[in-house]
């Protein structure tokens, strides 16, 4: 037993696991990747404090160059799952980009991203931006700041360029919900044009999250949208600043997942279940007794072989603050959640959310069903693995059953209004009705065709 975990043992959290029966495994030697994000953290708990050893599991972790290798390898089977963008699992199911069959049994988190732009961006945009009492910008700030800027880069003929992980990453779907919701038209794909770029004010394009500060500094993006710790990483190198986090754009949105295929889940059903019963207390233990573990998981994260950035800048986050401009630190208790709020149950709404944006914005070039969006999500994100690994959990005496949603049908009760930059609400039983709700985007038949909207 490694010392962290001695340290943990009192808790209530934690039983002996010898106590448990442990699963008839399939599979024990197992290869995860990761992106080099703070929200990798279920991973790098469970392996740190020996929730994988005790499923009898001996998981090697693996950090990945980018968003591409890391699915390719899940797909390939060089890797058994990986800490993935939620967008991923569903596009190559549907085979947007490429063609797999993922699921994903655990959702790994909720916030944790943001937009920060160049501090000359900054500069042009804070004249359009209110203040409260004490001169400080007033939050969230919309993207109506940013449209004089863009503005004056049209008129100089200029490209207003931004940058964002990957083409079906949460960061380029909320920086294009906060992009339009200010009125500034993100860009389009059609099934001719995978670049994103049709009719936009603003063009988006990728960057590895750890390139984003260095990238942005190089003056090559006027900005971008990434994960932390590399909007904190902006603030503290004084090249950029945040302004505005995901939880300000949609309150308790959701974020990464854990996926795996869906042969290797018929394959493997107990290796499956074990993986995500080590990946459950993971995240209890990161949230449990208000955030008490975090300075402990900041350590761990900021090792080389996890995100390997400075604890310091780490610690901005993921203690419950967050910095925007140098000196303005203002709370964020929930800027990262890892088990709160079921965090971590795979909801089809939250899926249907992801499919609803790909349609938005061309990826899914025609206009689909309700019962389409409802029987993709269904067979992406997989809250029966999930519930069965909780029930194992209740019954091995280390996780208490009131923190589960056990009679869930799989839909969240609609987000309201209040909760969303744009004032409008999501329900994920009415999809369609969503996107027509959107002023721009998108919505019933339209489709792209060369560089227009057409009915």
């Amino acid at each position: 037993m490694n010392t962290l975990k001695w340290l943990l043992a009192s808790t209530a959290l934690i039983a002996s696991p010898a106590m448990a029966e442990l699963l008839d495994l399939e599979k024990d030697e197992l290869t995860f990747g990761f992106i080099k994000l703070t929200d990798m953290a279920p991973l790098a708990i469970a392996y740190e404090n020996g929730y994988f050893e005790d499923e009898g599991l001996f998981v090697t972790l693996e950090a990945q160059a980018n968003w591409k290798v890391l699915l390719d390898g899940v797909i390939d089977g060089n890797l058994d799952g990986a800490h993935m963008l939620a967008g991923q699992p569903l596009a190559a199911t549907i085979g947007y980009g490429t063609k797999a069959h993922i699921i994903t049994p655990f959702s790994m988190d909720l916030n944790g991203n943001a937009i920060t732009v160049s501090n000359d961006i900054w500069e042009q945009m804070k004249p359009n931006v209110p203040t409260m009492d004490d001169g400080r910008p007033q939050h969230p700030i919309s993207a109506e700041a940013m449209v004089p800027v863009v503005e004056e880069y049209k008129d100089r003929g200029e490209p207003f360029n931004m940058g964002m992980v990957f083409p079906v990453s949460t960061h380029n779907y909320e920086i294009r919900y906060w992009l339009a919701a200010g009125g500034l038209q993100p860009g389009y794909y059609s099934p001719e044009d995978v670049s994103g770029q049709i009719g936009a004010d603003v063009f988006l394009s990728v960057t590895p999250p750890p390139q984003m500060p260095s990238t942005m500094e190089a003056g090559t993006i006027n900005g971008y949208s990434v994960g932390e710790p590399w909007n904190q990483q902006a603030v503290f190198k004084g090249i950029g600043v945040p302004v505005v986090t995901d939880y300000d754009m949609w309150k308790n949105n959701p974020e990464k997942v854990f996926g795996i295929t869906k042969e290797f889940a018929e394959e493997n059903p107990n290796t499956t279940t074990a993986l995500t019963k080590a990946l459950i207390r993971a995240a209890i233990w990161l949230d449990e007794n208000d955030n008490a573990n975090r300075e402990a998981a900041v350590e761990i994260l900021s090792r080389s072989e996890y995100v390997g950035a400075d604890a310091e800048v780490i610690a901005n986050s993921m203690t419950g603050f967050f910095e925007f401009e140098k000196g303005d630190v203002r709370p964020a208790p929930d800027f990262n959640v890892f088990f709160r709020y079921d965090a971590t149950y795979p909801f089809y709404s939250d899926a249907i959310w992801y499919l609803s944006q790909m349609r938005r914005w061309g990826q899914i070039a025609e206009p689909k069903s309700d019962e389409w969006f409802f029987e993709t999500a269904k067979s992406v994100y997989r809250p029966d693995i999930y519930l069965t690994a909780a029930r194992s959990l209740v019954d091995d005496g280390l996780v208490d059953e009131a923190d589960f949603p056990w009679d869930s049908d799989g839909f969240k009760a609609p987000t309201p209004a209040s909760d969303i930059i744009d004032g409008i609400a999501y329900d994920g039983r009415t999809p369609n009705a969503y996107l027509e709700s959107l002023p721009i985007g998108l919505k019933g038949n339209q489709m792209i065709k060369g560089s227009e909207v057409v009915n």
